[in-house]
């Protein structure tokens, strides 16, 4: 059974809501209707709704989102939804969840609307709120910061087990940032920032937590992002209406999904030892590859990945297999990852660039790879890219989601 990716709609990520009277209904109202408008349908084609995100209840107090799609479209009353929390995968885990529903043939055309609203707090407030997708009391790292601190510890275990020049980090940082610039979409295109902001300059890139410092953070914001996939019984009419081929849109043709156990140590130690820092990683990535017959990196075209922090980037380089373990510097240094180089990696911004809105980033994700392979993508478009794949990452990577997006 394929899995069409019709297209659809991401909020501008540069926007607080909370600043213009409006919430996070507000910008599911407005994906959602993007998404309509992008592909041409009208709810009435619409089988089932799936919503992911993180953090309403403790945002705004408010959960049971998927009766709230209804309330702010009334077009889908009696449509069947769910949401689904998954941390930062919330919605990638929605993705499943749809697709399955495709082809168990319950469904021919399904929306997936990811959502977070995270500005309309003070930033320690809402830095408290992201530790929810942690071990609550059991975690055993002293910090102020949560996740600046767990992700700096996989900079310092990187260290500790092959050595880590950090200007690699930086370098990271910089290169999604200026990817960022090009996209329109993405909430840091208008900021500027000195050259020294990355290097280890303790004024312009302050150490946050041992391991971290400012530039490596990704950035939490407000977002919402839709997609519309469809089922090849579907495609066959619809591409017909308009003119088009099934071939002249993009197929979900892989997914590797795997979980950990919530406690960040727990992870770390289970890995010593073994190739890859976080094997379940890596079998994400793999499983990808296996359901896309494609025989790993080399077949892919670029990449979105899960750059809460450079950390996780670093981590995720030599996961892929572009470099040995311990050596994702050697992608870095030979222009692998950057564009124009063998498989860019976060053409968009990635989420230092383009924001984190927690329970919207898989779909976003999904959503660059289906403009990429049809060559939409506008001023970050990677030339000539026909596949690609997402890495959505849960916490500390409790949850690992991988998508492979093609055309075929």
């Amino acid at each position: 059974m394929a899995i069409y990716l019709l297209g659809g709609h991401q909020t501008d990520f540069a926007r607080a809501w909370s600043r213009e009277g409006l919430d996070f209904t507000d910008m599911m109202r407005e994906a959602i209707d993007g998404a309509l408008a992008a592909t041409n349908l009208d709810a009435g084609d619409i089988d089932a709704i799936h919503v992911g995100n993180a953090f309403g209840e403790l945002y705004r107090n408010q959960g049971h989102l998927a009766a709230m799609v209804a309330q702010v479209k009334p077009e889908f009353y009696g449509k069947p939804a769910m949401r689904h929390e998954a941390a930062c995968a919330s919605s990638s885990i929605a993705v499943l969840t749809a697709t399955a529903e495709i082809e168990a043939g319950r469904y021919d055309c399904v929306l997936i609307l990811g959502v977070e609203e995270e500005k309309n707090l003070p930033g320690d407030e809402a830095s408290k709120i992201q530790n929810a997708a942690s071990w609550q009391g059991r975690e055993d790292i002293d910090c102020r910061f949560m996740w600046p601190a767990v992700f700096g510890r996989i900079a310092q275990e990187y260290d500790e087990r092959y050595g880590l020049d950090r200007r690699y980090l930086n370098r990271i940082s910089e290169i999604n940032r200026t990817n960022a610039l090009r996209n329109p979409w993405a909430q840091t295109r208008k900021w500027r920032f000195d050259p020294e902001a990355f290097t280890d300059n303790d004024e312009l890139n302050p150490i946050i937590e041992p391991g971290t410092r400012r530039q490596d953070c990704g950035q939490i914001t407000d977002g919402a992002a839709a997609i519309i996939v469809a089922s090849d019984r579907f495609i066959e009419n619809y591409a017909q209406k308009r003119g088009a081929k099934p071939s002249d849109f993009p197929q979900i043709t892989g997914w590797g999904h795997a979980n950990a156990g919530i406690r960040f140590l727990d992870k770390i130690e289970r890995s010593r030892g073994q190739q890859y820092m976080f094997p379940h990683v890596r079998q994400a990535i793999a499983d990808a590859w296996k359901r896309a017959n494609i025989s790993g990196a080399s077949g892919l075209d670029g990449i979105e990945l899960h750059d809460c922090f450079t950390s996780t980037e670093y981590m995720a380089i030599d996961h892929f297999g572009f470099a040995d373990p311990g050596e994702s510097w050697r992608a870095i240094e030979d222009g692998t990852i950057a564009m124009g180089g063998a498989c860019p990696v976060n053409a968009s911004g990635g989420l230092i660039g383009v924001g984190h809105p927690v329970g919207a980033t898989g779909v976003r994700m999904l959503l660059d790879a289906g403009r990429q392979v049809t060559g939409t993508a506008g001023d970050y478009q990677v030339e000539g890219a026909r596949t690609y794949q997402t890495l959505n990452i849960g916490g500390s990577l409790g949850t690992v989601v991988s998508f492979v997006v093609a055309r075929t």
